[in-house]
């Protein structure tokens, strides 16, 4: 396992031979950096570096800011390629629903990751929220095939819109917390990490 180390004054952590004369967060001298020990599993870690809710999180926010626009864009504009237009809005009505599937799942497995669990008050909030979001997406997608885009449809894209700001909001909060230990793992996973935990505590004795 490579050597880390961390910025005292901004946190920033990084392997100690990637480490250049400044600490690419802040910018101080390489001196105010300190040893540093991960206290979370690496399989764990593994999973969050993949990304997968960050990344679906951006594509079902693609969708929920654009609908809003195109919206209010074909109804100020209608003679400017109306029907290039509405076609976008009407594909982005369908496909929001799906991102928001995949964001959900994704959700969940980096909740059970980082928190080991989905019932802290502040992630029970963001289920609601998510499913509140889910509702308004595939509500809007039935009425926008009957209502053209009407009121009904907009102010539904807008309520959507809202909801994934204030999850936003609170998943900024919510981004650098993770708890220490291991989650999940094989015994024997776990046996090789508790090992090299204890190799690690002897050689600093030494």
């Amino acid at each position: 396992m490579k050597e880390l180390v961390r910025c005292r004054p901004c946190g920033f952590v990084i392997e100690s031979d990637k480490l250049g004369d400044v600490c690419p967060a802040c910018g101080l001298p390489r001196k105010v950096f300190e040893p540093y020990r991960e206290k979370v599993s690496r399989n764990r870690l593994m999973l969050l570096g993949i990304d997968m809710h960050p990344i679906a999180i951006h594509l079902s926010q693609t969708f929920v800011i654009l609908i809003p626009i195109l919206i209010f864009f074909t109804k100020v504009f209608p003679n400017f390629y109306f029907e290039m237009f509405s076609n976008v809005l009407m594909f982005s009505i369908y496909v929001f629903p799906f991102t928001l599937i995949i964001a959900i799942i994704t959700g969940v497995v980096d909740g059970l990751t980082r928190f080991k669990s989905l019932t802290p008050p502040l992630l029970k909030i963001k289920i609601i929220f998510s499913a509140i979001i889910f509702i308004l997406a595939f509500t809007m997608l039935f009425i926008a095939k009957t209502n053209n885009f009407g009121i009904i449809t907009s102010l539904l894209s807008l309520a959507s819109l809202a909801c994934a700001i204030r999850l936003g909001l609170w998943g900024k909060k919510l981004i650098d917390v993770i708890l220490p230990g291991t989650y999940p793992q094989k015994k024997g996973s776990r046996l090789k990490e508790k090992e090299a935990e204890s190799k690690i505590k002897a050689e600093a004795t030494n």
